[in-house]
């Protein structure tokens, strides 16, 4: 096991040591590389004020040796849904503005799951809704076939450049780095933006894709468009590596998809959560941490429970039904796509928690999807996570009765309605399983 202890390299007098290190230079250095690669490490760390963070179990990736050597296979036929389009016109009352998620009915929530070779779903991105690119940038995605893809939005990080990227990933993957005005604008002020001929605008590999008028009220919503629908944004990609805002790429991403997905012929793989694998403990985890209104968790669970998704157990064929959301994998099949449609419309249907709605999804399509759910060491062995600029609140999370959030206006307007659409059955003998806190995060 190798400990890392990190201190402010900076005195209180203002003055560095020269022999203090930061912690970039650190593991920069070839032996402390060497051994971050080794079976078992924790890592643990403290902040600037002396806090230790807990300890990330990290575990070597079987990654191949050589990014040059690895062999692109053929794509993966569509065989289940063969023909796949989406509802781009939202069904609206003369004076109502369209909604980025459209009025998705219940009835065609249900038919969404029923898997045909031709489908036709709600998918986002309804005509006039926002989420408007520039014309350059629309025009740079069309060459896009391998992407690695992020998110800032309303100012919550800003771009960690990735490390360990080969020439030949350099050359063969766009990086893009999607935000909102408000990320633009803190981002030009504290960093070095640079400008194409063409108009692109860049911050070292990544290159900026602003996205405007953010389709949701909440910033959390907004970030699940380019998480989520990463083929409906860059809609000529092939293969797309979607990591979190906050995060440090450490791996190359070919390596990545050749391990991840063409190894074991998979077209989706995410890491199973550090602690939690049933929804309800999940859930459960959110209240307590008031990481959104508690009544609409229940709520949003007690459907799930009413439509027959049991708790998770060994017995299950996923290893969990509960992702490590930051870092998804895919390959974009007629499937794969789908998946990431019916994801989120959960997602925009009900509470902005994507984590509580993936495991329902999966169930929901059975053996359709084949999966890849890799072990949390190995997740954490692809990035360093660095803290967010400020932390995210909004004051729906705190509200634990429907009528507080009537009271007090907190009602979102353009997203989480099916939340206060009637639901067509009685709810009210629903009774959630009970939940065994197995973590202290629980």
């Amino acid at each position: 096991k190798l400990y890392l202890v990190f201190f402010n390299p900076v005195r209180p007098g203002g003055q560095a040591n020269a022999e203090d290190i930061t912690y970039r230079e650190l593991i920069d250095r070839p032996k402390i590389k060497a051994l971050c690669r080794k079976d078992g490490e924790v890592v643990r760390a403290l902040d600037p004020m002396g806090t230790p963070s807990k300890p990330l179990h990290r575990c070597s990736i079987p990654v191949a040796d050589d990014p040059d050597a690895v062999v692109i296979p053929k794509r993966t036929p569509n065989a289940i849904v063969k023909n796949l389009s989406y509802i781009t016109v939202d069904k609206r009352d003369k004076d109502s503005p369209p909604l980025f998620g459209g009025r998705q009915t219940w009835k065609q929530r249900e038919e969404s799951f029923k898997l045909n070779a031709t489908m036709k779903v709600h998918c986002g991105f309804m005509k006039n809704s926002g989420a408007d690119m520039d014309a350059v940038d629309v025009e740079y995605i069309q060459k896009c076939k391998f992407v690695v893809a992020s998110g800032i939005f309303d100012g919550y990080d800003a771009p960690h450049q990735p490390s360990n990227i080969s020439l030949r990933s350099q050359k063969l993957f766009c990086f893009l780095m999607v935000v909102d005005e408000v990320s633009f604008d803190f981002i030009e002020q504290n960093v070095t933006v640079k400008v194409d001929s063409a108009g692109g605008k860049w911050v070292g590999i990544w290159r900026l894709v602003t996205l405007h008028r953010p389709p949701f009220d909440e910033p959390r919503r907004n970030g699940k468009v380019p998480k989520i629908l990463t083929h409906r944004l860059f809609p000529q990609a092939w293969y797309s590596i979607w990591i979190d805002g906050k995060m440090e790429l450490m791996v190359d991403p070919l390596l990545i998809l050749e391990r991840y997905l063409w190894r074991g012929k998979y077209t989706f793989a995410v890491a199973v959560h550090k602690h939690h694998r049933s929804i309800y403990e999940e859930g459960d985890a959110i209240k307590r941490r008031k990481r959104y209104a508690r009544p609409l968790v229940d709520l949003q669970m007690k459907i799930y429970y009413h439509e027959g998704m049991e708790p998770w157990d060994e017995t299950k064929r996923m290893p969990s039904d509960i992702p490590e959301g930051a870092v998804l994998i895919r390959e974009h099949t007629t499937i794969t796509d789908l998946f990431s449609c019916l994801w989120f419309n959960e997602v925009n249907l009900f509470t902005p928690r994507d984590q509580l709605s993936f495991g329902y999804v999966a169930h929901r399509l059975g053996d359709a999807l084949k999966f890849f759910m890799f072990p949390n060491c190995e997740y954490n062995s692809l990035f360093i996570l660095h803290r967010h600029t400020r932390e995210h609140s909004s004051k729906v999370e705190w509200a634990k009765t429907i009528d507080e959030i009537l009271k007090k206006g907190l009602k979102e307007s353009r997203g989480g309605l099916g939340l206060w659409t009637p639901y067509p059955a009685d709810l009210s003998s629903v009774e959630l399983p009970a939940v065994k806190r197995t973590s202290q995060a629980s």
